[in-house]
């Protein structure tokens, strides 16, 4: 049955961990669109990183709640988690698509230069709208023929990574600032990333 929102976001990711620049630059995208709600997607194996492991979705997961908690505009889907395997956008998409009318897919620019490479690019195209997160340092000389057709929308400059955050933990070096308090509190209580 379809819900009675006029546009919905989907933003996918390892999200490991969670960090403030996902928040941040995502909250910002929902504002400038008109978003009704973002969903955030973690997904259970990423086509990319199919030669390095995530941590246990269980964490990953109970990061983004905490991460979440109040903010009533983010929602988490466990569709990729739940349906196993690589987790593919277009699969999403289509889950998705059964849902609600109008569906904005947010991705990064560095995302959106591979975009040829993703599975089934024209469908996900014809499904969502492709918005792209472009920030003042992306600039590339690569393109792609799906480029054009994206909607590009400007966000915050925050030069934040989840192997930055991992790096740091490893290294036993502060990550304040880097993500919610509750999420670096999970990750020291769990021993997250030590590894």
């Amino acid at each position: 049955m379809r819900k009675q929102l006029k546009r919905i976001g989907i933003y996918g990711g390892s999200f490991d961990p969670v960090h403030n620049g996902h928040l941040i630059t995502v909250s910002s995208v929902l504002e400038q669109r008109d978003l009704e709600k973002v969903y955030l997607v973690p997904a259970y194996i990423s086509p990319f990183k199919l030669d390095s492991k995530s941590s246990d979705e269980k964490h990953r997961i109970a990061m983004l709640k905490y991460a979440t908690s109040d903010l009533h505009y983010f929602d988490i889907s466990l569709f990729e988690i739940d349906k196993k395997g690589v987790s593919y956008t277009i699969d999403t998409l289509k889950h998705f698509q059964q849902l609600y009318d109008e569906i904005d897919l947010i991705i990064g620019y560095d995302n959106m230069v591979e975009f040829d490479k993703w599975k089934c690019p024209d469908e996900i195209m014809a499904i969502a709208n492709v918005v792209v997160m472009k920030r003042s340092i992306d600039n590339t000389e690569k393109s792609n023929e799906f480029m054009q057709s994206a909607t590009y929308v400007n966000t915050p400059t925050i030069d934040i990574s989840s192997t930055i955050i991992r790096e740091r933990v490893k290294n036993k070096l502060p990550v304040d600032s880097l993500v919610p308090d509750v999420v670096k509190d999970y990750i020291l209580k769990n021993k997250l990333y030590l590894d």
